[in-house]
């Protein structure tokens, strides 16, 4: 029987999810099977039911759930995704596996400790004397550049961005390597803007500076509230469409 593991680093609303995901994807409640309650699931595994709820809520998030009006909650299986689940607290890559994409190619264009912009050091609250790693990346889809991302890290989460070789050769991800290494996402902020790309991101995008890209800032703390990840991205939805997904409360 999986429990809770009351000592590790990752937050209960989370393992709840991983438990409650891998019961529906194995076939323990079949698609429009109603969940157990909120009251079921916290009795069954000690939690407060604030924290159930965030479970639930991120079940109906990534299509594993959908609520009914006075019935409850149902199982239910994700459609694969067309776009990019942006208010998901997870990177581009692994909303795109989770959600059975393939044909994603990662290309690493520059990756080291360098200086940061000042906006950058503002949001992750450094100094200009603090070693900050940076990681430049273009993202295809199917063979078609999709997005131009550069990911700034503070000294402790750099040094471990640093010494990941996967993610430096562009097979492996930042968000499962900063998680392994104890930068657990409690939370983030995302901000889209559509813009013009700058010469800089044009050519990266390889099209014409000026043209129509979707920016989305987005910076990460963990539950004590330390930033470890601010990442600005320039997608062209042409290829990437964004996706919000809205449920009832």
């Amino acid at each position: 029987m999986q429990t809770i593991e009351r000592t590790s680093p990752i937050p209960y609303y989370e393992q709840l999810f991983d438990i409650l995901k891998a019961r529906i994807e194995g076939g323990d409640f079949p698609a429009e099977e109603r969940l157990p309650s909120e009251l079921e699931l916290c009795r069954e595994f000690g939690l407060a039911r604030a924290t159930v709820r965030q479970t639930l809520a991120k079940l109906e998030t990534e299509g594993y759930a959908r609520r009914v009006a006075r019935r409850g909650v149902f199982a239910t299986t994700p459609e694969p995704a067309s776009g990019w689940i942006v208010q998901d607290a997870e990177g581009f890559l692994e909303s795109q596996i989770r959600h059975g994409r393939t044909g994603i190619e990662t290309t690493v264009v520059d990756a080291g400790f360098r200086a940061a912009p000042e906006h950058v050091l503002e949001e992750l609250r450094l100094a200009e004397t603090d070693r900050i790693f940076a990681i430049d990346r273009i993202r295809r889809l199917d063979g078609e550049i999709a997005m131009f991302s550069t990911n700034w890290f503070p000294p402790d989460a750099g040094a471990v961005i640093a010494d990941a070789h996967d993610v430096l050769d562009g097979t492996g991800s930042v968000n499962n390597t900063l998680r392994q290494a104890g930068f657990i996402t409690e939370a983030a902020r995302r901000v889209i803007h559509a813009t013009a790309a700058p010469p800089d991101v044009a050519e990266h995008l390889d099209v014409p500076t000026g043209h129509p890209v979707m920016r989305i800032r987005s910076l990460s703390w963990d539950q004590s509230g330390r930033r470890f990840d601010y990442y600005e991205t320039w997608v062209l939805t042409d290829t990437v469409p964004l996706e919000v997904n809205v449920t009832a409360a």
